[in-house]
């Protein structure tokens, strides 16, 4: 047993130094994102306005992640990591500027994130090469429990430290942090870590960019199964990012909510997926991946967002938050699986990219969607509802009672958007070798 854990350690351990320091740079980054959403609605008190900060991060990485990935295939992958990294932290510092002279306005932030998300388009792919270059094949589930668990922990920690920070210093204390956890990721990365080469076909050296770009998509058209897995997930990150739009407004509006209520939930998704990974991680691979991956969205459709949508105080919400995150690190980590064991290495960047543009479109129409429908049709709807109303002994009478309902909608939408999936026979297919 001891000997086995050696042998794992000693062949994963290039893996190990980029994993730890990584996901200490997610975690300060994270803090960062949570304190300017809170900072954002404070300043305007709309959904609106904060969901769109997450579509400014997400738009350029939709747009331009199908040609980021060829470039990546090209490029070093150490070097593209650290560039990215480094362009992120002077957003950083820009941010802390506006903020020490008192001159930060959201359209800053909207700048702001823009600019990560287009960084975040090169790195991505990147790093997810990176990861497949430093582990041997049979440790893939092991490794993507792993990564599964660092995000599962970040999700824990950022909403506590972050409201911490807050509490008892400024918003400016939690961006230092974040800038004291890139040092130490930058560092890691260009002194300790040695990134495999890809060995790249001689057709792949003679193609353009578009041409590179064009065979990730091709790919794809070619392997329905990946793709309708793709756009499986897609329907769902669609769902997820109404949710994500809503959340804070209605948390934050609640007698019964506030900020600490909204950490408490956040860190509650966090110690559910945590769970989650440290099972997928030492768990044997399942029979069958694709009914984990079907079921584990099912499940996580049917309970959270009816949960948030009915119940009333921090407890309730946070044991819809465990419920429905429970099972994702199953979902991730065989999707992960499937992914790196049918993409050939030397393609995994431009099929990636692809599979971002493809599966991430749909996260700013969902932030879009959701800031939209809790601002201007379901609040409106809820405030003017009479007391004794049906609509108002379901979901409140309050401020927020807007966004619970919107829970509901989606609730029922999520649900049924995982069925026709389920049944799709080219998904089924991966399960053949």
């Amino acid at each position: 047993m001891i000997k086995n854990i050696k042998t794992t350690i000693l062949e994963l351990h290039s893996f190990i130094i980029l994993w730890i320091t990584q996901a200490l740079s997610s975690l300060g980054s994270a803090m960062t994102n949570f304190a300017v959403v809170i900072w954002s609605y404070q300043q305007q008190g709309s959904a609106l306005t904060t969901a769109l900060l997450a579509i400014c991060s997400y738009a350029p990485y939709v747009l331009l992640s199908i040609f980021a990935g060829a470039l990546s295939d090209r490029w070093n992958k150490k070097i593209t990591m650290l560039v990215s990294d480094s362009f992120a932290a002077l957003c950083s510092i820009l941010l802390l500027i506006l903020l020490m002279t008192d001159n930060l306005q959201i359209w800053h932030l909207y700048l702001i994130n823009t600019l990560n998300g287009l960084m975040n388009t090169v790195q991505q792919p990147a790093s997810d090469v990176a990861v497949s270059l430093l582990t041997p094949k049979k440790h893939y589930q092991k490794v993507s429990g792993m990564r599964s668990f660092s995000n599962s922990l970040v999700t824990i920690l950022t909403p506590v430290a972050a409201t911490a920070l807050l509490s008892f210093t400024s918003i400016k204390v939690v961006i230092l942090a974040d800038l004291i956890t890139f040092s130490l990721a930058f560092v890691s990365l260009l002194f300790f870590i040695k990134i495999p080469k890809v060995k790249k076909h001689s057709i792949i050296k003679k193609e353009t960019v578009w041409q590179s770009a064009k065979s990730g998509l091709y790919y794809l058209k070619n392997n329905r199964g990946i793709l309708n897995l793709i756009l499986f997930l897609a329907v769902i990150n669609f769902t997820a990012s109404i949710f994500n739009a809503a959340l804070p407004a209605m948390i934050l509006s609640r007698a019964n909510g506030g900020e600490m209520a909204l950490g408490i939930v956040n860190a509650c998704t966090g110690i559910a997926t945590m769970s989650g990974s440290i099972l997928v991680t030492v768990l044997p691979s399942p029979k069958s991946r694709v009914r984990v991956i079907c079921n584990s969205l099912l499940f996580s459709m049917s309970t959270e967002n009816f949960i948030l949508a009915f119940g009333n105080s921090t407890l309730i919400w946070s044991i819809g938050a465990f419920l429905g995150w429970i099972f994702i690190p199953f979902m991730s980590a065989n999707m992960d699986v499937l992914f790196r064991m049918k993409i050939p290495i030397e393609m995994q960047g431009r099929v990636y990219s692809a599979r971002n543009t493809l599966q991430f479109f749909t996260i700013p129409l969902g932030y879009l969607c959701g800031g939209f429908l809790v601002d201007y049709v379901f609040e409106p709807f809820m405030s003017a509802q009479a007391e004794g109303n049906l609509w108002v002994s379901l979901f409140g009478a309050e401020k927020g009672s807007g966004a619970a309902m919107l829970f509901f909608i989606i609730g029922v939408f999520g649900m049924l958007s995982c069925l026709p999936f389920r049944a799709d026979k080219h998904i089924w297919s991966l399960e053949k070798n």
